[in-house]
């Protein structure tokens, strides 16, 4: 038997020697993915966080390139430091970023604290942030160290699609009611506003009136190259946000009473969209397949991810996208995206007991469910053809010209052609 003080020295010990083990050791190198453009160097976490970010981050790109229909033609990387919440820093904020002047250029730095109140689009947004100074600063080397740098406005931020997992953003939901109400924000006023002063019902709105600007600025007659243009000069745009508009859409804004037509024509055709359409078996399935594999890309190939291996982030923002989903959903599927969405949470407490044999079951039903509607779908499709009286004549203009081009050519007549044929014939004999 240990004496008492014996035994308080042992545990002090052990404790220690716990520790000192999750510590890093001094001049280790910290772990790193790199996304698959490379642009992005995220550091810290776990292999299967670091994947997330970056496939996140790509995706994020992919959109913005997409709205700007620009090329990826990067000069400047990102690096994220992805970090768990730490204990004597409680009022850290989730994300931070920071850029700088070094003597190679520019320096782009997004920090992440990874934990369940991290939301996508809060990350989603400060990605967006770096990729449009990236884009605003890209080849400008010569800048001073210690100078103020422009940040894009937030209604860009806020407006840019994502082409992410939910399939109903609730845009034309949220115009209605201003349309019905006839009080539609005026354009001057709205590229004004702070959004970080709006509550939540606010917030939404003019995450809604984002999406309208930057889908109006991207389609013709302005089109995205005219965006693209405006991104590139807002270093040195003036303090008048309308002015800018102005001065790089003028087929829109000619004048401030055009602005306002243009602005409110807008709002209402997107409020007049049918956002609640459910969607077809084969989107559906599509979507959760997509929502419970995550592909992670890295140094030995390319990683598939399931939804037992998922962070506790990734979680937190799955039953997000489960519960946006089981609104558009085809009704078949209601019962496999509720268990789902009961399984996540299960996981979100940290329990695991159980849940391997409840996703086969969940993967079983969904492989019979698809291959029954699969047969469904190909016996409409048959009974439609069978039933038709006639033919349809969706096809004529397609098979009359098969026929023309595998038909012999005519033979022109007159005196140019009749030589070229008999140099042909020469040639060939």
């Amino acid at each position: 038997m240990f004496p008492q003080h014996d035994k308080a020295r042992l545990c002090l010990r052990l404790i220690g020697s716990l520790v000192l083990q999750t510590l890093p050791l001094p001049g280790a190198p910290l772990e790193q993915s790199v996304s698959t453009s490379r642009q992005f160097v995220v550091y810290g976490a776990n292999v299967t966080v670091r994947g997330a970010i970056c496939d996140l981050a790509e995706n994020t790109k992919r959109d913005l390139l997409a709205v700007l229909a620009q090329r990826d033609s990067w000069m400047t990387p990102i690096v994220i430091n992805a970090h768990y919440p730490r204990a004597n820093l409680p009022e850290e904020a989730g994300t931070a970023w920071n850029l700088s002047q070094t003597g190679f250029g520019l320096k782009l730095q997004l920090d992440l604290i990874i934990d369940t109140k991290m939301a996508r689009p809060e990350a989603r947004r400060e990605l967006l942030r770096a990729l449009f100074v990236e884009m605003m600063y890209r080849g400008a080397t010569d800048i001073p160290a210690g100078s103020w740098y422009s940040s894009p406005p937030d209604w860009l931020l806020d407006g840019v699609p994502a082409h992410s997992l939910n399939p109903d953003d609730g845009v034309a939901h949220i115009l209605a009611l201003p349309v019905a109400r006839c009080s539609i924000l005026p354009l001057a006023k709205f590229v004004r506003q702070k959004p970080e002063l709006l509550d939540a019902p606010a917030r939404s709105l003019y995450r809604a009136y984002s999406f309208a600007l930057v889908e109006l600025l991207a389609r013709p007659p302005a089109g995205a190259g005219h965006l693209a243009r405006f991104v590139q000069d807002l270093p040195s745009a003036p303090d008048d946000p309308v002015a800018d508009l102005r001065t790089h859409f003028p087929e829109l804004f000619e004048s401030e009473a055009m602005a306002e037509k243009c602005w409110k024509t807008q709002i209402a055709c997107l409020s007049h969209q049918q956002p609640y359409q459910f969607l077809g078996c084969a989107a559906t399935e599509r979507i959760l397949d997509q929502s419970l594999r995550l592909k992670i890309s890295g140094g030995s190939g390319k990683k598939i991810c399931e939804l037992a291996e998922f962070p506790a982030f990734l979680l937190a923002d799955l039953s997000r996208n489960l519960n946006a989903l089981a609104s558009r959903a085809n009704p078949v599927y209601q019962p496999v995206i509720v268990e789902y969405g009961r399984i996540t949470a299960i996981l979100l407490r940290g329990r695991t007991k159980g849940i391997t044999a409840r996703l086969d079951r969940l993967t079983a039903s969904r492989k019979i469910m698809s291959g029954q509607m699969r047969g469904i779908d190909d016996y409409l499709n048959w009974f439609e053809a069978t039933s038709l009286r006639g033919p349809s004549g969706a096809f004529a203009d397609y098979l009359k010209a098969a026929e023309l081009a595998a038909g012999p050519r005519r033979a022109k007549h007159d005196r140019i052609s009749v030589y070229l044929d008999a140099l042909e014939t020469q040639f060939q004999d």
